[in-house]
């Protein structure tokens, strides 16, 4: 999937980050409806925020989001937005995560990717899931 340039009033980008993050204690809670709600929130989030997502892949332990985002957003305000909504609403709606303070750990992993290697990293994320 070829990516054009974004363009707004004042800008003109082509910005792709590529995310990994884990739960708390690495647990590995991301499984079965977890990982399905999961993915349908931050589904939601990007859409609401204008961020595209390139490709996603949901481990039991951690978690791959690669997307395009505007230079408007920092790659700490997406992983804010994401982590926070994504813990509230799960240990909300999920019995069996309410207990837990909160679901993510504060750190993460961000790398920009050239428009030359976006199609490297989009398969690298893809197989993640092949290789669990």
């Amino acid at each position: 999937m070829e990516q054009a340039y974004r363009r707004t009033q004042t800008t003109v980008s082509l910005i792709h980050y590529h995310f990994v993050f884990c739960p708390r204690y690495r647990r590995k809670v991301l499984v079965n409806k977890v990982e399905e709600r999961f993915k349908q929130l931050v589904t939601e989030i990007c859409e609401e925020n204008q961020w595209v997502i390139v490709a996603m892949e949901v481990m039991p332990d951690h978690c791959h989001l690669f997307l395009n985002a505007l230079p408007t957003d920092s790659p700490s305000d997406i992983m804010a937005r994401v982590k926070g909504v994504t813990s509230r609403r799960l240990r909300q709606e999920l019995k069996h995560l309410s207990h837990l303070q909160s679901l993510w750990t504060r750190s993460f992993f961000v790398s920009t990717a050239e428009n030359v290697s976006r199609d490297t990293i989009k398969r690298y994320v893809e197989a993640q899931k092949k290789r669990g």
